[in-house]
């Protein structure tokens, strides 16, 4: 069992990270790991990202049961890899740590290398909102990592996995872990939980980890109003099978349609070895109103109903921006694609505005932080698709003058495209700054937040298994 004293110890002595590392700053650091402690660690390649580049795994310990980490499933967040950038070393070095867990720990620190390393113009920092949507990048839900897992729910059958899922799939199938990490984080906000089965006994650790770094739960709106709260800020994990029978139950004629993904590898592990699976997503940035449940003074049916106009009237200026360049741009522009599902997925906001009028809960007055979620969170998340308008222009443009193709119209119609792009995006910057009184966590915060959160739960699992 896990001590406190070994808890305490690991804790502290979590480095005070400045900047996010690289993939290949990270895969650097696991051959080295493997290289100078091989009775310890093994590292081997399950597989290769779409691109062909290689997803390595590590190998520590030889306990009686196997976990599974894995950073960056999605490529903007590179909180989980630091976390394991720092356990790899923690686990080698304090034998107590390894004896006392009793597992065998199998880590990816890069799941998604392809899009993170698409990321990595952010990772070193300013730590701004405009920094970080002006580089900010993130797949089409059919591309993603952790949500290309096979399905056949009801209409949905999903089978086009990817190569990184493949290979993930494969790992879990071998290896059967009792614990799963996939190290997920948000962006702005507070900390909140995902848990694939309830778990009362961890439920107050789990909030005091954010606690004790003097960061903020999430208190405000889910993710996605179909969620299942277990607990305050601790939410019952999800599948794409959560998402279809939303829609379904209000109104959508082919679910299907917007539930062009797979399922995740919680749904998947747990199905496939009954996996316990955890997500501790946490903020790069954050308001301390994302925590207040004080009344506000809006009805929490308005405030959604206004964060979905707001959001509509966003998309009417993609949409139109995108038409001056639609004769030319590729099909396999990453981000155009990633906006192109961006606004696939928004055609089911018609599904909430019917489920906020008819549920009594919406009625009520909203409390501060639900207000700030729907009318200030929501923004930083849409500003983000303004940063991918801008780069599918820019990357047009790059690859015109690598190829030397001289085409005035096109290169104009590309540089007015991504002008006004930037424009808007300074303008969504500006606003934000004026509106929201933000902080930028301290990497090391988040690291131990997470890595508490993870030791917590695998303690837990294991102990239970």
């Amino acid at each position: 069992m896990l001590t406190v004293s070994t808890l305490n110890r690991i804790l502290t002595a979590v480095p005070d990270y400045k900047v996010f590392h690289t993939v290949a700053e990270m895969d650097e650091n696991s051959r080295k790991l493997a290289a100078e402690y091989p009775d310890l660690v093994s590292i081997f390649e399950i597989g290769k990202t779409s691109k062909g580049y290689p997803i390595n795994c590590l190998k520590i310990g030889f306990g009686s049961k196997n976990a599974l980490l894995m950073g960056c499933p999605h490529p903007n967040e590179p909180i989980g890899a630091m976390m394991l950038e720092y356990f790899t070393k923690a686990l080698i070095e304090d034998e107590a740590l390894r004896e006392e867990m009793d597992l065998t720990w199998y880590i990816i620190k890069s799941w998604d290398a392809d899009g993170t390393m698409l990321n990595e113009g952010w990772f070193k920092g300013p730590f701004t909102l405009y920094h970080y949507a002006r580089n900010f990048y993130r797949p089409p839900g059919k591309l993603q990592v952790d949500w290309t897992f096979p399905i056949d729910h009801k209409e949905l059958h999903f089978h086009a996995t990817i190569p990184e899922t493949e290979a993930v799939m494969h790992l879990i199938e071998d290896i059967r872990p009792i614990f799963i990490y996939t190290l997920h984080n948000a962006g702005f906000g507070g900390v909140y939980f995902y848990i694939s089965r309830p778990a009362e006994e961890i439920y107050e650790g789990l909030r005091a980890t954010a606690a004790k770094q003097h960061v903020p739960l999430n208190l405000g709106e889910p993710e996605a109003p179909y969620l299942r709260a277990y607990s305050p800020a601790i939410y019952q994990g999800m599948g794409i099978s959560e998402t279809y029978d939303y829609y379904e139950k209000y109104g959508v004629e082919h679910p299907e349609i917007l539930c062009d993904t797979g399922t995740s590898s919680s749904d998947f592990a747990a199905k496939h070895c009954n996996a316990f699976t955890l997500l501790t997503e946490l903020p790069y940035f954050y308001d301390k109103r994302v925590e207040d449940l004080s009344a506000s003074d809006m009805i929490r049916k308005d405030a959604v109903l206004e964060n979905l106009d707001t959001s509509e009237k966003a998309n009417k200026f993609i949409m139109s921006t995108l038409e001056t360049v639609k004769d030319w741009i590729s099909s396999e522009n990453p981000f155009k694609r990633t906006l192109d599902a961006f606004l696939l997925y928004e055609k089911g906001n018609d599904a909430t505005r019917k489920m906020v009028n008819e549920n009594p809960e919406y009625a009520k007055i909203s409390t501060v932080a639900e207000k700030f979620d729907n009318l200030l969170i929501s923004r930083f998340y849409k500003m983000l698709s303004f940063g991918l308008l801008i780069r599918a222009n820019e990357y047009e443009l790059q690859i015109m003058n690598e190829i030397s193709l001289v085409d005035v119209k096109r290169q104009g119609a590309f540089a007015h495209a991504l002008e006004i792009s930037e424009a808007e995006l300074k303008a969504q910057c500006a606003y934000l700054e004026e509106q929201i009184h933000y902080e930028v966590v301290p990497i090391q915060k988040l690291v131990r937040i997470q890595l508490e959160s993870g030791l917590i739960t695998a303690d837990y699992v294991r102990r239970n298994a």
